[in-house]
């Protein structure tokens, strides 16, 4: 497999949607690792790590433990569609339009690009706020506007150059948070950190159920990011580095972001992780606050796929380029610029719900991808079908399809516990959310039931060999 050239990230991108061809075809698998290692080890992820100790109330034990068993577990939805990218060479967005058909895959394509927007804002308002924790003098809005500005630079030349800037800030972030650990403990921990907090069965469901999202979020784009690789491409070696690079540049942020919670959870994590780094402190929140630019870029880069997308839904001739998507990349970074400053004030509010109805909304979706991908077709999919105007041997709808991820929502909706909404079974069981659990557990077999019962064998006209699941004891 052919290196990224450092002239193709300095050129713009002009593929957008469409399949990738052979001839361009390129990069390496390790590449995988470290876009999301490196996008990962931000402190969006610190924040949500902290949610254990501060909204949770659990013991940095048990907290690092929920986190660990999240990560472990969601990263296996997360890495299952990094593989697909190679297969197919499109976006995922574009081929869930195989289980959903063309019409069908565009209420899942809504729900993504509004993902994007609420991820972009968050990342931009830790950004605003580690800027204006560097430099007082600067406010936190327009801490936002440079972080967003930077970014929208990054997403703007594409593909390469995001996977360049990941190989940069990938060793660099992992360094830095190394740095923040021992400098944490050569200052000292503070007696209470460990006894602090008590455990919960609903927290400890609770951190596990925010860490699963955490890796399930990426799963509408992971692909996005691997599709240039090519086709003959290992399923193994591409299920691997996506999730080692996911999981630990997750989980271990979280982790630490768990043990600053614990040492103050009344205080805000940037100051918290400045001040507790001592002199290396703006080193610190330079790279994994400011640093979060990089992560917003992936998100913006993404956005905009799902937006084309959808407009491609409604004219089908329309495959547009560099230019057009660097002007949708510009209104998308304008739009979520804008809810980060009007939502700075209760960002920890807004982003805990915000992740959750994620959560409930993403796991049908998951589960019927992935389960139409290596248990249904195998890997098997004609791509010109979903360009077409009637979805081609898809169809507009995928109707079982459309029904099943209906009632995934659904069965969801009684074991839901949130601030704004709990669930009857919820309230029954101590408010614990196995939403999530619910969902997979019915969507998976009830879908493959219904492929295998109401969908007719098309032919595709993909040459190479069955996509199998990939073996589960290689390593990277």
């Amino acid at each position: 497999m052919s290196e990224v050239p450092p002239e193709s990230a300095a050129a713009i991108e002009q593929r957008t949607i469409a399949a990738v061809p052979a001839s361009e075809r390129h990069g390496r698998v390790r590449n995988l690792f470290t876009i999301w290692f490196g996008s990962n080890v931000m402190l969006l992820t610190i924040v949500t790590g902290a949610l254990a100790t501060t909204v949770y109330g659990l013991p940095l034990g048990w907290s690092a433990l929920a986190v660990v068993i999240g990560n472990l577990f969601g990263g296996v939805f997360m890495a299952l569609h990094s593989a697909q990218g190679p297969r197919l060479g499109v976006p995922q967005m574009i081929q869930s339009r195989g289980q959903f058909g063309a019409y069908g895959a565009l209420v899942v394509v809504v729900v993504v690009i509004i993902m994007y927007l609420g991820f972009v804002a968050s990342n931009s308002v830790l950004g605003g706020q580690s800027l204006n924790n560097l430099i007082p003098g600067l406010s936190v809005n327009l801490g936002i506007i440079i972080i967003s500005a930077v970014a929208l630079a990054v997403c703007i030349y594409g593909h390469d150059m995001i996977h360049l800037v990941n190989k940069v800030l990938s060793p660099l972030s992992g360094i830095v948070l190394v740095l923040a650990v021992v400098a944490l403990i050569i200052k000292g921990v503070p007696a209470h950190t460990l006894s602090r907090g008590s455990l919960s069965f609903s927290g400890f469901v609770s951190t596990i159920a925010v860490a699963v999202l955490w890796q399930i979020a990426y799963a509408p784009y992971v692909s996005d990011y691997s599709r240039y690789l090519p086709e003959d491409t290992p399923v193994s070696q591409t299920f691997w580095a996506s999730y080692w690079g996911c999981v630990l540049g997750s989980a271990l942020p979280m982790i630490f972001g768990a043990l600053l919670g614990a040492m103050a959870p009344a205080a805000s994590s940037i100051s918290e992780m400045h001040s507790s780094a001592g002199a290396v402190g703006w080193i610190v929140v330079l790279v994994l606050g400011c640093g979060v630019f990089n992560t917003n870029a992936i998100n913006i880069y993404g956005g905009v796929l799902g937006t084309i997308t959808a407009g491609q839904t409604f004219k089908f001739d329309w495959l547009p380029r560099g230019v057009t998507r660097a002007g949708l990349a510009t209104l998308f970074t304008l739009v979520a610029t804008v809810m980060a400053v009007a939502g700075k004030n209760n960002f920890v509010t807004n982003y805990t719900n915000f992740i959750f109805l994620l959560l409930y909304l993403l796991i049908p979706w998951t589960a019927i991808n992935l389960v139409d991908f290596y248990l249904v077709k195998h890997g098997r999919y004609d791509v010109g079908s979903f360009f077409k105007p009637d979805g081609g041997i898809y169809g507009r709808f995928n109707v079982p399809a459309c029904v099943i991820y209906v009632i995934g929502v659904a069965v969801e909706v009684p074991f839901i516990s949130t601030t704004l909404f709990t669930g009857p079974i919820a309230k029954s069981i101590s408010d614990v959310d196995i939403s999530w659990l619910v969902g997979l557990v019915v969507v998976c077999p009830l879908y493959y039931w219904a492929a295998r019962r109401f969908l007719p064998s098309a032919p595709v006209t993909v040459e190479s060999e069955e996509v199998e699941m990939p073996v589960v004891e290689a390593g990277v």
